[in-house]
């Protein structure tokens, strides 16, 4: 779904700033608005930052990304608090709420921007990432025996990449959700997709932020 386009443009963010016990690790899954969101209840979690990462263009704008020109997918930095949540728990819940399954498409949003996607920044979260993957890879690929309906397990077709520059997307796409819980973008995707049992139960698990 096209949203608002501003032409401000995005600003750099080079992987690595974090300290302490504090971690980055940046995916993409369909709109940064609804990825955000989801991240945000989590406890452990210090920060989610809306951008591109992936492309060819430098300081590319909302405006460029949408066209699925320059390269870049829509993605989250998460930075977290390795003390209080796994990698691989944050990774298993990516995968939860999105469907990794669909290539360059999440519901209505269609385009290479829109891609499933994990930026690794080094070679300890590219096993974390392949793992995560094969987890994801085993869960929908028995589908059909749970469900009973042979022909309905699907392949995983998410993208792992070598992280390169991250850039920060203009700053109304930032705390979309909080920022505008009444738009109809937010109650008729961000809601539900907040709401769904992989979700919710997956966030459960892991710990809800107290002003989730």
């Amino acid at each position: 779904l096209l949203r608002p386009l501003l032409p401000t443009p995005a600003t750099a963010v080079r992987m690595g700033e974090g300290g302490g016990s504090l971690r980055n690790v940046t995916f993409g899954g369909g709109c940064f608005w609804c990825t955000e969101a989801v991240f945000m209840q989590l406890e452990g979690v210090d920060r989610v930052t809306s951008g591109y990462a992936g492309g060819s263009v430098a300081n590319p704008t909302y405006r460029q990304v949408v066209t699925g020109k320059t390269g870049h997918a829509e993605v989250v930095r998460v930075r977290y608090d390795a003390s209080k949540c796994a990698l691989g728990d944050i990774l298993d819940l990516h995968f939860a709420s999105h469907d990794p399954t669909t290539l360059n498409r999440q519901g209505a949003d269609v385009g290479t921007q829109y891609r499933s996607v994990i930026f690794f920044e080094d070679e300890e979260q590219r096993a974390e990432a392949e793992a995560a993957m094969a987890r994801a890879e085993e869960e929908y690929g028995r589908e059909a025996w749970f469900g009973f309906v042979p022909g309905t397990a699907k392949s995983v077709v998410t993208q792992l990449a070598p992280m390169g520059d991250f850039w920060e997307a203009e700053n109304y796409h930032q705390d979309y959700f909080n920022n505008n819980p009444n738009a109809p973008y937010c109650y008729m995707n961000i809601v539900p997709k907040l709401q769904s049992f992989k979700v919710r139960s997956k966030i459960d698990e892991m710990g809800r932020a107290p002003d989730a």
